[in-house]
Protein backbone atom coordinates (compact mmCIF):
# COMPACT_ATOMS: atom_id res chain seq x y z
CA UNK A 1 0.00 0.00 0.00
CA UNK A 2 1.27 3.61 -0.90
CA UNK A 3 1.83 5.84 1.43
CA UNK A 4 1.02 9.08 -0.81
CA UNK A 5 -2.07 10.56 0.17
CA UNK A 6 -3.87 13.85 -1.30
CA UNK A 7 -4.30 16.17 1.83
CA UNK A 8 -7.96 17.35 2.72
CA UNK A 9 -8.22 21.04 1.84
CA UNK A 10 -10.39 22.99 4.46
CA UNK A 11 -13.49 24.33 3.06
CA UNK A 12 -13.76 27.90 5.03
CA UNK A 13 -17.42 28.54 6.11
CA UNK A 14 -19.35 31.20 7.55
CA UNK A 15 -20.90 31.41 10.87
CA UNK A 16 -24.30 32.57 11.25
CA UNK A 17 -26.66 31.39 14.07
CA UNK A 18 -24.57 28.85 15.43
CA UNK A 19 -24.21 26.96 11.93
CA UNK A 20 -21.71 27.21 9.06
CA UNK A 21 -23.73 27.84 5.81
CA UNK A 22 -21.81 29.06 2.56
CA UNK A 23 -22.66 32.56 1.69
CA UNK A 24 -25.94 31.92 -0.28
CA UNK A 25 -24.72 33.76 -3.17
CA UNK A 26 -22.72 31.13 -3.75
CA UNK A 27 -19.34 33.14 -4.07
CA UNK A 28 -16.14 32.61 -3.06
CA UNK A 29 -12.62 34.76 -3.10
CA UNK A 30 -9.08 33.64 -3.02
CA UNK A 31 -7.43 34.64 -0.05
CA UNK A 32 -3.24 34.45 -0.08
CA UNK A 33 -0.80 34.82 1.77
CA UNK A 34 2.39 37.80 2.67
CA UNK A 35 4.30 36.49 -0.13
CA UNK A 36 0.94 36.12 -2.83
CA UNK A 37 0.26 32.42 -2.48
CA UNK A 38 -2.75 31.10 -2.10
CA UNK A 39 -4.38 29.55 1.15
CA UNK A 40 -7.72 28.84 0.50
CA UNK A 41 -11.20 29.97 -0.89
CA UNK A 42 -13.09 32.30 1.38
CA UNK A 43 -16.89 32.29 1.70
CA UNK A 44 -18.19 35.83 -0.08
CA UNK A 45 -20.96 37.04 1.96
CA UNK A 46 -23.83 38.63 0.45
CA UNK A 47 -25.86 41.25 1.79
CA UNK A 48 -28.68 38.64 2.47
CA UNK A 49 -26.10 36.89 4.31
CA UNK A 50 -25.46 40.01 6.49
CA UNK A 51 -29.56 40.28 7.03
CA UNK A 52 -29.30 36.93 8.40
CA UNK A 53 -26.69 37.43 10.44
CA UNK A 54 -29.06 40.56 11.93
CA UNK A 55 -32.02 38.09 12.49
CA UNK A 56 -29.85 35.24 14.01
CA UNK A 57 -28.17 38.21 16.59
CA UNK A 58 -31.37 39.54 17.24
CA UNK A 59 -33.10 35.93 18.26
CA UNK A 60 -30.16 35.45 20.25
CA UNK A 61 -30.11 38.39 22.40
CA UNK A 62 -32.61 37.89 24.66
CA UNK A 63 -30.97 34.94 26.37
CA UNK A 64 -27.49 36.40 25.85
CA UNK A 65 -28.72 39.56 27.83
CA UNK A 66 -31.04 37.77 30.12
CA UNK A 67 -28.02 35.38 31.49
CA UNK A 68 -26.49 35.69 34.44
CA UNK A 69 -22.92 37.74 34.29
CA UNK A 70 -21.52 34.60 36.35
CA UNK A 71 -22.46 32.72 33.40
CA UNK A 72 -21.64 34.77 30.52
CA UNK A 73 -17.65 35.01 32.30
CA UNK A 74 -18.00 31.11 32.46
CA UNK A 75 -18.35 30.94 28.51
CA UNK A 76 -16.41 33.29 27.73
CA UNK A 77 -13.12 31.14 29.94
CA UNK A 78 -14.24 28.17 28.06
CA UNK A 79 -13.94 29.82 24.67
CA UNK A 80 -10.57 30.20 26.55
CA UNK A 81 -9.78 26.80 27.06
CA UNK A 82 -10.81 25.68 23.32
CA UNK A 83 -8.13 28.10 21.63
CA UNK A 84 -5.73 27.24 24.06
CA UNK A 85 -6.98 23.33 22.90
CA UNK A 86 -6.30 24.52 19.04
CA UNK A 87 -3.41 27.05 19.16
CA UNK A 88 -0.72 25.42 17.08
CA UNK A 89 -3.91 25.67 14.25
CA UNK A 90 -4.12 29.25 15.10
CA UNK A 91 -0.49 29.88 15.07
CA UNK A 92 -0.05 28.38 11.91
CA UNK A 93 -2.89 30.75 10.55
CA UNK A 94 -2.05 33.78 11.98
CA UNK A 95 1.97 33.31 10.56
CA UNK A 96 0.15 32.94 6.73
CA UNK A 97 -1.75 35.12 7.03
CA UNK A 98 0.36 38.55 8.55
CA UNK A 99 3.51 37.06 7.34
CA UNK A 100 4.83 36.51 10.99
CA UNK A 101 8.01 33.88 11.82
CA UNK A 102 6.00 30.94 13.98
CA UNK A 103 7.38 32.40 17.81
CA UNK A 104 5.30 36.05 16.23
CA UNK A 105 2.45 34.66 15.74
CA UNK A 106 3.19 32.17 18.91
CA UNK A 107 2.84 35.66 20.92
CA UNK A 108 -0.08 36.64 19.06
CA UNK A 109 -2.21 33.88 19.61
CA UNK A 110 -1.01 33.71 23.38
CA UNK A 111 -2.10 37.36 23.61
CA UNK A 112 -5.42 36.21 22.51
CA UNK A 113 -6.45 33.47 24.25
CA UNK A 114 -5.39 36.07 27.41
CA UNK A 115 -7.17 38.42 26.05
CA UNK A 116 -10.66 35.82 26.48
CA UNK A 117 -9.50 35.51 29.84
CA UNK A 118 -8.89 39.19 30.87
CA UNK A 119 -12.70 39.92 29.32
CA UNK A 120 -14.28 36.40 30.99
CA UNK A 121 -13.20 37.80 34.61
CA UNK A 122 -14.88 41.53 33.95
CA UNK A 123 -18.02 39.83 33.28
CA UNK A 124 -19.67 39.90 36.71
CA UNK A 125 -17.51 43.25 37.60
CA UNK A 126 -18.18 45.97 34.80
CA UNK A 127 -21.22 46.70 36.41
CA UNK A 128 -19.85 47.44 39.87
CA UNK A 129 -17.31 49.96 37.73
CA UNK A 130 -20.00 51.97 35.49
CA UNK A 131 -23.42 51.77 37.65
CA UNK A 132 -24.35 52.47 41.33
CA UNK A 133 -26.36 54.04 44.04
CA UNK A 134 -26.17 58.17 43.15
CA UNK A 135 -27.00 60.52 46.21
CA UNK A 136 -30.14 62.58 45.92
CA UNK A 137 -31.56 65.32 47.78
CA UNK A 138 -35.05 63.72 48.96
CA UNK A 139 -36.61 60.72 49.88
CA UNK A 140 -35.34 58.37 47.19
CA UNK A 141 -33.14 55.63 46.03
CA UNK A 142 -31.51 56.56 42.55
CA UNK A 143 -29.79 53.33 41.15
CA UNK A 144 -28.02 53.22 37.78
CA UNK A 145 -26.83 50.01 36.33
CA UNK A 146 -25.65 49.20 33.02
CA UNK A 147 -27.43 47.11 30.16
CA UNK A 148 -26.08 45.55 27.01
CA UNK A 149 -27.26 48.14 23.48
CA UNK A 150 -28.12 45.44 21.14
CA UNK A 151 -27.18 43.90 18.37
CA UNK A 152 -23.60 45.25 17.90
CA UNK A 153 -21.94 45.02 13.88
CA UNK A 154 -17.92 44.69 14.55
CA UNK A 155 -15.57 45.87 11.36
CA UNK A 156 -12.41 43.74 12.32
CA UNK A 157 -8.95 45.31 12.14
CA UNK A 158 -7.90 44.30 8.35
CA UNK A 159 -4.15 43.67 9.42
CA UNK A 160 -4.39 42.17 13.05
CA UNK A 161 -6.43 39.36 11.84
CA UNK A 162 -6.74 37.20 15.29
CA UNK A 163 -5.50 39.39 18.58
CA UNK A 164 -6.73 42.61 16.89
CA UNK A 165 -10.06 40.31 15.93
CA UNK A 166 -10.15 39.17 19.74
CA UNK A 167 -9.77 42.59 20.94
CA UNK A 168 -13.20 43.76 19.31
CA UNK A 169 -15.38 40.98 19.71
CA UNK A 170 -15.06 39.77 23.38
CA UNK A 171 -15.69 43.27 25.00
CA UNK A 172 -18.95 43.45 23.25
CA UNK A 173 -20.15 40.17 24.41
CA UNK A 174 -19.04 40.22 27.40
CA UNK A 175 -21.86 42.73 28.71
CA UNK A 176 -24.36 40.95 27.08
CA UNK A 177 -24.78 41.96 23.39
CA UNK A 178 -24.94 39.98 20.46
CA UNK A 179 -22.76 40.85 17.53
CA UNK A 180 -22.23 40.41 13.69
CA UNK A 181 -19.00 40.55 12.71
CA UNK A 182 -17.18 41.47 9.44
CA UNK A 183 -13.77 39.40 8.87
CA UNK A 184 -10.71 41.06 7.76
CA UNK A 185 -11.06 41.18 3.92
CA UNK A 186 -7.69 40.43 3.27
CA UNK A 187 -6.98 37.48 6.07
CA UNK A 188 -10.32 36.68 7.45
CA UNK A 189 -9.20 32.67 7.94
CA UNK A 190 -8.24 33.12 11.37
CA UNK A 191 -12.01 34.67 12.36
CA UNK A 192 -13.76 31.80 10.25
CA UNK A 193 -11.80 29.23 12.42
CA UNK A 194 -12.66 30.84 15.46
CA UNK A 195 -16.79 30.14 14.85
CA UNK A 196 -15.54 26.83 15.06
CA UNK A 197 -14.41 27.08 18.39
CA UNK A 198 -17.32 29.16 19.71
CA UNK A 199 -20.05 26.50 18.09
CA UNK A 200 -18.12 24.10 20.46
CA UNK A 201 -17.53 26.25 23.85
CA UNK A 202 -21.23 26.57 24.92
CA UNK A 203 -21.90 30.03 23.43
CA UNK A 204 -25.29 30.47 22.02
CA UNK A 205 -26.07 30.18 18.45
CA UNK A 206 -26.73 33.76 17.40
CA UNK A 207 -24.68 35.77 19.65
CA UNK A 208 -21.63 35.83 17.46
CA UNK A 209 -21.99 35.75 13.77
CA UNK A 210 -19.43 35.72 11.31
CA UNK A 211 -18.94 36.61 8.09
CA UNK A 212 -15.82 37.22 5.09
CA UNK A 213 -15.95 39.09 2.24
CA UNK A 214 -15.52 42.68 0.87
CA UNK A 215 -15.93 45.09 4.48
CA UNK A 216 -17.70 47.22 2.46
CA UNK A 217 -20.19 45.59 0.60
CA UNK A 218 -21.08 43.88 3.75
CA UNK A 219 -20.68 47.07 6.22
CA UNK A 220 -23.34 49.04 3.96
CA UNK A 221 -26.51 47.13 4.60
CA UNK A 222 -25.71 46.28 8.38
CA UNK A 223 -24.86 50.23 8.92
CA UNK A 224 -28.56 50.94 7.40
CA UNK A 225 -30.13 47.94 9.30
CA UNK A 226 -32.61 49.45 11.20
CA UNK A 227 -32.53 46.22 13.72
CA UNK A 228 -28.91 46.77 14.23
CA UNK A 229 -27.97 49.00 17.13
CA UNK A 230 -24.24 49.92 17.36
CA UNK A 231 -21.68 49.79 15.21
CA UNK A 232 -17.58 49.39 15.69
CA UNK A 233 -15.63 51.10 12.82
CA UNK A 234 -12.13 49.63 13.78
CA UNK A 235 -11.81 47.92 10.13
CA UNK A 236 -13.33 50.73 7.51
CA UNK A 237 -10.59 53.32 6.63
CA UNK A 238 -11.47 56.75 6.35
CA UNK A 239 -14.06 57.41 3.75
CA UNK A 240 -15.87 54.09 4.58
CA UNK A 241 -16.00 55.24 8.15
CA UNK A 242 -17.68 58.51 7.03
CA UNK A 243 -20.06 56.67 5.02
CA UNK A 244 -21.04 53.75 7.46
CA UNK A 245 -21.66 56.78 9.95
CA UNK A 246 -23.94 59.11 8.10
CA UNK A 247 -25.90 55.31 7.53
CA UNK A 248 -26.09 54.92 10.67
CA UNK A 249 -27.36 57.85 11.50
CA UNK A 250 -30.38 56.61 10.63
CA UNK A 251 -31.91 54.79 13.42
CA UNK A 252 -29.40 56.24 16.16
CA UNK A 253 -27.10 53.80 16.19
CA UNK A 254 -24.11 54.16 18.58
CA UNK A 255 -21.08 54.22 16.83
CA UNK A 256 -17.33 53.73 17.94
CA UNK A 257 -15.44 55.81 15.66
CA UNK A 258 -11.75 53.96 14.22
CA UNK A 259 -9.06 55.21 15.48
CA UNK A 260 -5.23 55.02 14.42
CA UNK A 261 -4.62 51.77 14.21
CA UNK A 262 -0.90 52.01 12.90
CA UNK A 263 1.28 50.40 15.40
CA UNK A 264 -1.34 49.69 17.89
CA UNK A 265 -0.68 47.39 20.25
CA UNK A 266 -3.02 45.18 20.52
CA UNK A 267 -1.51 42.75 22.99
CA UNK A 268 -1.60 46.13 26.13
CA UNK A 269 -4.35 45.95 28.52
CA UNK A 270 -7.80 47.86 26.79
CA UNK A 271 -8.87 49.17 30.06
CA UNK A 272 -12.77 49.34 30.36
CA UNK A 273 -13.56 51.40 27.28
CA UNK A 274 -14.98 48.97 24.20
CA UNK A 275 -17.46 47.84 26.63
CA UNK A 276 -18.99 50.74 28.38
CA UNK A 277 -18.90 51.60 24.49
CA UNK A 278 -22.23 49.29 23.92
CA UNK A 279 -24.11 49.74 27.18
CA UNK A 280 -26.32 51.75 28.11
CA UNK A 281 -27.48 53.32 31.70
CA UNK A 282 -30.78 52.73 33.38
CA UNK A 283 -31.83 54.59 36.01
CA UNK A 284 -34.16 53.64 38.92
CA UNK A 285 -36.12 55.99 41.47
CA UNK A 286 -37.60 54.17 44.24
CA UNK A 287 -39.23 56.09 47.62
CA UNK A 288 -37.31 55.22 50.57
CA UNK A 289 -40.53 55.92 52.35
CA UNK A 290 -40.69 58.32 55.98
CA UNK A 291 -40.65 56.09 59.49
CA UNK A 292 -42.28 58.30 62.37
CA UNK A 293 -42.18 62.10 62.69
CA UNK A 294 -38.46 61.95 63.64
CA UNK A 295 -38.15 61.77 59.81
CA UNK A 296 -35.88 58.74 59.77
CA UNK A 297 -36.02 56.38 56.59
CA UNK A 298 -34.81 53.08 55.21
Amino acid sequence: MSDARLSVLKTYKLYVGGKFPRSESGRVYEVSDSKNRWLANAPLASRKDARDAVVAARKAFGGWSGATAYNRGQILYRVAEMLEGRRDQYVAEVADAEGLSKAKAAAQVDAAIDRWVWYAGWTDKIAQVVGGGNPVAGPFFNLSSPEPTGVVTVLAPQESSFLGLVSVVAPVIATGNTAVVIASQKSPLPALSLGEVLATSDLPGGVVNILSGRTAEIAAPLAAHQDVNAIDLTGADEELAKELEIAAADNLKRVLRPQPVDGVDWSATPGTDRMTAFLETKTVWHPTGALGASGSSY
